[in-house]
C-alpha cells in the first residue's frame, strides 16, 4: 500500500429500501492491494453494502469516492450510467456467489474469458485465445477443457472460470459475493488459496462479503463486522477475530469455535 490515497473512501454511506435502511452510517477506506472482508449473519446488511458500493444499488445517504486509474477522485453517486459501465469494463470486477450469474453458461470457457478482452478493444482472435488459455491455466482449468461450456463443469471449476473472466482485463477493484458458498470444504480451501495468490500477485483491492469467518481470516487484511445494517466493529482481521471487542463479534467468533 504505497499510495497516500485510498482506492475507495466510504463515509456514512447508506441505502434505503422504502422507509427503512438496508445499511447505514458505513465508513471505511480501502487501499490498493488490500482485501477487506465484510462479515455478518443473513440480513446484516453486508450484501446491501456490496450492492451499493458496486453501484448496483443507489447511495441514498453519505458518500463513496473512488480513485480511478485516471487519477481523478470520482463521487460514485454522481457517476453517469455510461461512467459506471466504463468502470465495469475496465477497472472493476464482480465475482458472484452463483457462477451462473457471472458466466455465459453455454459459451465455451475460453469464450467467457475472451469476451472482456473484446470489450476492451482486442480484435486479434489468436491473441485473445492465447490470453484466455493463459488465464484458464492460471486458475487451474485443464487446457483440454478450454472449448467446453461452463454448464459441463463442477461448481469449483465454474467459480475459477468466473474469476479468470473478472481478472483477465486487469481490474483494480474486485467485488466478491460469498465466492466459496455452497462448495465442498476441500474445494473451498483450494479456491481460497487461488484467490489469495492471485490477489498478492496482481496487487488487487478486493471487497469480499462472507458469512464464513474462516474465509475472512484466510484472505483478508481487514474485516468489517455488520449487524442490522450497521458496522459493529472493524479492524485488522487477526485483531477482530482473535480479540473481538463488540459483544456481537464475540458471539460470532464463539459460535464458530463451538461448531
Amino acid at each position: 500500500m504505497t499510495t497516500a490515497t485510498p482506492l475507495l473512501s466510504v463515509t456514512d454511506a447508506g441505502h434505503r429500501y422504502g422507509d427503512r435502511f438496508g445499511c447505514r452510517g458505513v465508513t471505511f477506506d480501502l487501499w490498493p492491494g488490500e482485501v477487506l472482508a465484510v462479515v455478518g449473519e443473513s440480513g446484516s446488511g453486508k450484501s446491501t453494502l456490496l450492492g451499493m458500493l458496486s453501484q448496483r444499488l443507489t447511495i441514498d445517504e453519505g458518500s463513496a469516492h473512488y480513485a480511478g486509474a485516471s487519477g481523478e477522485l470520482a463521487d460514485l453517486d454522481a457517476l453517469s450510467e455510461r461512467d459506471v459501465r466504463r468502470l465495469w469494463r475496465t477497472e472493476w470486477g464482480f465475482v458472484h456467489q452463483n457462477a451462473a450469474d457471472g458466466l455465459r453458461m453455454h459459451v465455451s470457457a475460453g469464450g467467457n474469458v475472451g469476451e472482456p478482452l473484446m470489450a476492451n478493444g482486442w480484435r486479434h482472435y489468436g491473441r485473445i485465445r492465447e490470453k484466455a488459455a493463459e488465464w484458464l491455466d492460471r486458475v487451474e482449468i485443464p487446457g483440454d477443457r478450454m472449448d467446453d461450456a461452463p454448464a459441463t463443469f463442477s461448481g469449483g471449476m465454474r467459480q475459477r472460470v468466473q474469476i479468470a473472466r473478472n481478472l483477465v482485463f486487469g481490474p483494480r477493484l474486485v467485488f466478491m459475493d460469498e465466492p466459496t458458498s455452497g462448495l465442498d470444504v476441500s474445494v473451498q480451501a483450494r479456491l481460497l488459496d487461488l484467490i489469495r495468490s492471485l490477489v498478492a500477485d496482481l496487487g488487487l483491492a478486493v471487497i469480499v462479503v462472507t458469512h464464513d469467518l474462516a474465509v475472512a481470516r484466510l484472505i483478508s487484511h481487514r474485516t468489517v463486522v455488520m449487524k442490522d445494517g450497521h458496522v459493529i466493529e472493524q479492524g485488522l482481521t487477526d485483531r477482530v477475530l482473535d480479540d473481538p471487542q463488540a459483544a456481537y463479534t464475540q458471539l460470532l467468533v464463539s459460535s464458530i469455535l463451538k461448531g
